[in-house]
């Protein structure tokens, strides 16, 4: 007989309770800002204030974009590749956020 996979992480995560807060644009750009200045997440950071446990360091550093269809057929025209062929569109963002990147860091 096998044993049960241990759910007892996924069971805390819904027993979480996610909180959003209205603050004014500059609150919130001191949080990201703070955040990024510390190599953190604004959830983390929100955490470090309020002094409740957080990661010290990103477990997944990475940026998130949410694509529609129409998004992938414009970034294909841009590119001139087929907006099927979303690895190569992908590899072509990152290189493209790379370079904005590239013209704010010191070190690479």
């Amino acid at each position: 007989m096998t044993t049960p996979p241990d759910w007892s992480k996924e069971e805390k995560a819904v027993q979480a309770v996610q909180m959003a807060f209205d603050l004014s644009n500059d609150i919130q750009r001191a949080f990201r800002v703070s955040a990024a200045l510390q190599d953190m997440s604004t959830s983390d950071m929100v955490r470090k204030v309020l002094q409740l446990p957080y990661q010290k360091n990103r477990a997944r550093p990475r940026l998130t974009i949410t694509l529609k269809d129409e998004d992938f057929e414009l970034l294909a025209e841009k590119y001139g590749l087929d907006p099927l062929d979303r690895a190569t569109i992908r590899h072509r963002v990152s290189e493209d956020l790379r370079a904005f990147a590239g013209n704010y860091l010191t070190e690479s």
